[in-house]
């Protein structure tokens, strides 16, 4: 399991700057949208967050009703997410979803928002081939992340730990090779409060 000693160093920083899980309205809809289309997909099990943070999307995705779990590599940041939702489950993971504790765990969907950035490139591939193995036909993964404005894989200068910008056309692809077909994209343009393009991308499990 891949360590976040960065996230550890800045979670209760983190947590003071976005008390929101969302800092724009396409967010706020894409996420509300994903959740649509969980439900629509008919797939029962739990719905992961991965890089969960301090959990605020967790908390969201229980709210609405489903069986939410959140995952991250971050101690502190679980520190927190445990503290302020005692009632939901977290489990110190990442993205490659191997942790013991996540082994009986019939996976619905998938959320990684702002979480595959922090994985090398060569990584992804892998990671979204285990989340097929894991999911049954139908079930539906959200995707998001800073993008660039070319058909490109570049990394940037991430605040808090290495991090990478993808194309969502490279995205759609990283998930297509791994069995999973893009339903839709969204684009957010930068902003002052946000110093690149943003995308969510929304693939359904073959």
């Amino acid at each position: 399991m891949t360590s976040q000693p960065g996230y550890d160093a800045l979670a209760d920083l983190y947590a003071e700057t976005f008390p929101s899980p969302f800092t724009n309205i396409l967010q706020r809809h894409a996420f509300g949208a994903f959740v649509e289309h969980i439900r629509e997909s008919g797939v029962a099990g739990t719905v992961i967050d991965v890089g969960c943070g301090p959990g605020l999307l967790t908390a969201e995705l229980a709210a609405r009703g489903l069986d939410a779990l959140g995952v991250d590599p971050s101690s502190e940041m679980l520190r927190i997410a445990r503290s302020k939702h005692p009632e939901l489950r977290f489990v110190s993971d990442d993205a490659r979803l191997d942790a013991p504790e996540l082994a009986g765990v019939t996976v619905a969907a998938l959320l990684a928002r702002f979480s595959l950035i922090h994985l090398p490139p060569e990584a992804v591939p892998e990671v979204v081939a285990g989340w097929f193995d894991r999911m049954a036909a139908g079930a539906v993964v959200l995707v998001a992340g800073q993008t660039t404005t070319v058909d490109e894989i570049v990394e940037f200068d991430h605040r808090v730990a290495p991090a990478w910008r993808w194309h969502p056309n490279r995205m759609s692809a990283a998930l297509a090779d791994a069995g999973f077909d893009e339903e839709w994209r969204t684009v957010h343009r930068a902003d002052d409060d946000h110093r690149f393009p943003e995308f969510h991308l929304l693939a359904r499990r073959r």
